[in-house]
């Protein structure tokens, strides 16, 4: 599983590889070019949303990112003494953000992306809404979520889930100042 500095220099070899530049990404996943920078040289811990815009823009999936090792079978993560290896990402209103647990991280030519995610709670409340392609499908297995999803807010509890469209602007975060633990599937068409 790559370090977060890692994916960034990911992304830069993989745009390199296809002989696309940065105004070309740019103007292929809507992010600006000193945004693509930043992630590149892994200045910024960055959030899911401008990771799928570039993958969207270089014709990836998320995955591609994130994977050490292709592997076309099932693929078992979590087994007795495995960690599963921890990717952060947070947006400009998260202080800590969410810690991102891949369980499907060696599986190729997957469409889906599971996570496992310790949802933090965030300092400011002033939440960034954003959207991407796709859908995601979140349960909650401690604590409890807040949902910002379009105009509503949505609560979900501890064995409660939630199912919706990503392109319509959102946000998710911990409720009540207090940590959470769920599991998400998140879809992004090719």
């Amino acid at each position: 599983m790559p370090a977060n500095n890692e994916v960034g220099a990911k992304i830069k070899n993989l745009r390199e590889m296809r002989c696309v530049s940065l105004e070309e990404l740019s103007e292929g996943c809507g992010l600006s070019v000193e945004q693509i920078q930043k992630i590149e040289s892994g200045a910024v811990t960055t959030s899911l949303t401008p990771l799928l815009k570039i993958a969207r823009g270089l014709g990836v999936r998320l995955g591609t990112f994130l994977d050490d090792v292709d592997t076309t079978g099932p693929v078992v993560s979590g087994q007795k003494g495995e960690s599963i290896e921890a990717i952060r990402f947070a947006g400009p209103s998260d202080h800590d953000g969410l810690e991102f647990h891949p369980l499907a991280a060696n599986k190729r030519d997957r469409n889906m992306e599971p996570f496992l995610i310790d949802v933090h709670p965030a300092v400011n409340t002033n939440y960034e809404l954003s959207s991407h392609e796709g859908e995601e499908f979140i349960y909650v297995l401690s604590g409890a979520l807040e949902i910002q999803y379009g105009q509503k807010t949505y609560r979900v509890e501890a064995g409660e889930s939630i199912y919706y469209d990503s392109i319509v602007r959102h946000h998710v975060h911990a409720a009540d100042g207090k940590e959470a633990k769920i599991l998400a599937v998140v879809y992004t068409p090719h």
